[in-house]
């Protein structure tokens, strides 16, 4: 397909978000930036939050992924359902009660200083992985189809990309990406089913026909049963749980969208049909996986080494022109929503629980605009050079190298809240740092050494629930009885 017809597609694609970015924009203020002044929809919150959750990895590595895991990440997505409906029934509520901004405001409350300052770290670190290896995957996909021919660097890519993702996102924050993630979002979707439409016609099989045959083959295994193995469907369930309560109810990015809300009956509704729909689109998802792999099969085409690969190998190569736009078009809606979401929240917790920020009254309204301008490209820069950082040392499915970076990371947040919402007890907090910087390294020891220690035994995506419950052991080893019990930040 002619490089330069992509190009055309994506400078297009581009242009409408920034109509909607001066739309959404105009007369903006740091509340609009922040919390879209409280006044997001809940169901278009809800719609845009598929497209940030998703994004380039879910788009591109779930279905490479069937081919060695079958279907059995749809137990990941079971856990997610009651990880959602924890997070709307326990975490928001506090949020909104405690009328927070940013959402590590609470360990602040809670704990103490150092507390609120390493929840607040471990999300930037967080954050900053998991973003960039979202935005990686689709770079690299653009570098390959597009830039490379043209003897463009992937640096160059790189930065293009994010100065493109800036000047959508640097004036209007929150109340921007509400409404470009919606339009990303149809976009994606409708990239995913006529992907399948288009993979049903050339092999001129119906879909319930194709049905049938993922059906019928061993791809479509979701239950696994061998304690030892990763897939081990209770393993997976767990996993599911608590990375939606990490990555979403204790991640800055997903919980401000939650914030910009209306009230938190509201953003209830928006949690509960976000995770109702989003179940059936990771099954989409994989049922396109599996459909892949019988068109490679019936094409004669050899799987690549990275299965990351196959979706755009297949799109670009085999199905067409049209197809080629589709996927291009699916590719970047999936990839501009963690990209902007990633920035903004990155920029909000830096100027409010770092720099203190929104609740400086020495500085006014411009200063503390121009302050927060300067932090957003900073951080646009640290991505930059994290992404470059991973083009040198990715050799795995980037969504595996996502969860287990995750399961390091997202770990003590999901310890030091756990402990938090569900014990009446506080903490030495001068000590919670080295409690949260020894439990990854505790986890990363025991991961390596599983095998050896543990009669064969593989860590999967539970390790992020072990990390969590060394930091819970460890606060509690640090802890002390409280006098009494402030009822605003505690749900106990």
């Amino acid at each position: 397909m002619n490089s330069y017809l992509i190009f055309s597609i994506i400078s297009v694609y581009f242009l409408l978000l920034i109509i909607i970015a001066r739309i959404t924009g105009r007369h903006s203020d740091n509340a609009s930036f922040y919390i879209g002044n409280k006044q997001s929809p809940w169901y278009v919150v809800a719609f845009g939050m598929i497209g940030a959750s998703l994004s380039g990895v879910t788009f591109m590595s779930v279905p490479g992924w069937v081919g060695t895991s079958q279907f059995s990440y749809l137990m990941i997505v079971v856990g997610y359902l009651f990880g959602y409906t924890i997070i709307a029934t326990v975490l928001m509520p506090m949020y909104y009660r405690l009328n927070l901004t940013s959402i590590y405001t609470y360990l602040h409350q809670r704990f103490g200083f150092w507390s609120y300052k390493t929840g607040a770290f471990f999300f930037l670190l967080s954050r900053t992985i998991g973003a960039s290896f979202r935005m990686f995957i689709v770079i690299n996909v653009l570098q390959v189809f597009i830039f490379q021919a043209w003897g463009v660097p992937f640096g160059v890519t790189v930065l293009g990309f994010i100065v493109l993702v800036i000047l959508y996102t640097y004036q209007g924050g929150i109340k921007t990406i509400i409404w470009t993630d919606t339009l990303q979002t149809t976009f994606m979707l409708l990239a995913l089913i006529l992907s399948i439409v288009f993979i049903s016609d050339d092999l001129q099989i119906s879909i319930s026909g194709l049905m049938d045959r993922v059906a019928d083959s061993k791809m479509s295994q979701i239950i696994f049963t061998d304690w030892t193995d990763k897939k081990h469907f209770i393993k997976q369930i767990l996993a599911g749980i608590f990375i939606s309560v990490t990555m979403t109810g204790l991640d800055q990015e997903m919980m401000q969208k939650n914030l910009s809300c209306r009230n938190i009956r509201e953003a209830q509704k928006n949690m509960f049909s976000f995770a109702f729909v989003l179940f059936f689109v990771n099954l989409l998802f994989l049922f396109l996986g599996a459909i892949i792999y019988i068109f490679a099969q019936a094409k004669g085409i050899e799987i690549p080494k990275t299965t990351d690969d196959l979706f755009p190998m297949v799109a670009m190569n085999y199905l067409g022109p049209v197809a080629a736009i589709v996927f291009i078009i699916g590719l970047i809606s999936a990839a501009f929503p963690s990209a902007d979401g990633a920035l903004t929240s990155l920029t909000t917790s830096f100027t409010v629980d770092f720099l203190s920020l929104k609740d400086n009254t020495k500085l006014s309204e411009n200063e503390k605009k121009r302050m927060r301008y300067f932090v957003h490209f900073s951080f646009a820069g640290i991505l930059f050079m994290v992404i470059l950082l991973f083009k040198a040392i990715n050799n795995q499915a980037v969504i595996s190298e996502l969860f287990t970076a995750a399961g390091y990371t997202y770990g003590p947040l999901l310890g030091l809240y756990s402990f938090g919402l569900f014990t009446k007890f506080q903490v030495r907090d001068r000590y919670v740092p080295i409690i949260a910087v020894l439990s990854p390294v505790i986890c990363y020891i025991l991961n390596t050494n599983s095998q050896t220690w543990f009669g064969g035994y593989k860590f999967g995506f539970e390790l992020l629930l072990l990390n969590g419950m060394i930091t819970f052991i460890g606060l509690l080893l640090i802890s002390k009885k409280k006098n009494t019990v402030i009822s605003q930040t505690s749900l106990v």
